[in-house]
């Protein structure tokens, strides 16, 4: 067995390793603290501070740089991604310091070939019922929550990856405009009401209570 020191990001823990009969370093499990696997250094997946025992040394864990991400950033991330892809994609490739608006709207309607929400026709004799009794052959579309959801995120990663709030293409009027129109259409099509959630407001008193406290 070796204790190995990984100066990695300034964190410090001690690891132990130790080579199969190919050389190859294999994953250990001492006292519930799972470690990697690899042919150079293992490294600790665990957050928190623990005494892998016999050594001695106590194993200092970054805890933000182990935490899984929430569902709602690893979402954010696949949704930066396929609009990263859609980018290179575009003819010619258009970089993101060009894109605008139009462009957001453009990437909005090609995914709606991959929606699953039937948005009935005003010809449609099922227009505007909520649970037609049969099917029909009306498109299906990605659904205005889904889309109002996305735009949320993407207006969000593009600031966290370098973009201007002033420039941002996702807050333009243009697809604001756009996803009202979409909700507004679909209510009809669909016999639905999306309705705004109404905030709840605090008690009479509460904030004085909380002033006195």
């Amino acid at each position: 067995w070796e204790l190995i020191m990984n100066d990695n990001r300034r964190v410090y823990s001690y690891v132990a390793r130790k080579p199969n009969e190919d050389g190859i370093i294999t994953g250990l499990d001492l006292g519930g603290l799972r470690l990697g696997c690899g042919t150079g250094w293992c490294r600790t997946v665990g957050a928190g501070s623990r005494d892998l025992g016999g050594g001695g040394g106590e194993e200092k864990v970054d805890q933000e740089s182990t935490r899984a991400p929430s569902r709602y950033e690893a979402q954010k991330r696949r949704d930066w991604n396929t609009f990263g892809q859609y980018l290179r994609n575009h003819r010619p490739p258009l970089p993101l310091a060009r894109c605008t608006g139009t462009h957001v709207l453009d990437f909005v309607r090609y995914l709606d070939q991959f929606g699953k929400t039937k948005v009935h026709l005003p010809t449609c004799p099922y227009y505007g019922l909520p649970q037609p009794p049969h099917p029909c052959s009306c498109p299906l579309r990605q659904a205005w929550g889904s889309l109002d959801a996305l735009i949320g995120r993407l207006r969000a990663a593009f600031e966290e990856n370098g973009g201007k709030p002033e420039s941002n293409p996702f807050g333009a009027r243009t697809v604001r405009m756009y996803l009202r129109e979409v909700r507004e259409m679909q209510a009809k099509a669909r016999g639905i009401a999306y309705g705004k959630k109404k905030r709840k407001r605090p008690p009479p008193g509460s904030s004085d209570h909380h002033a006195l406290s």
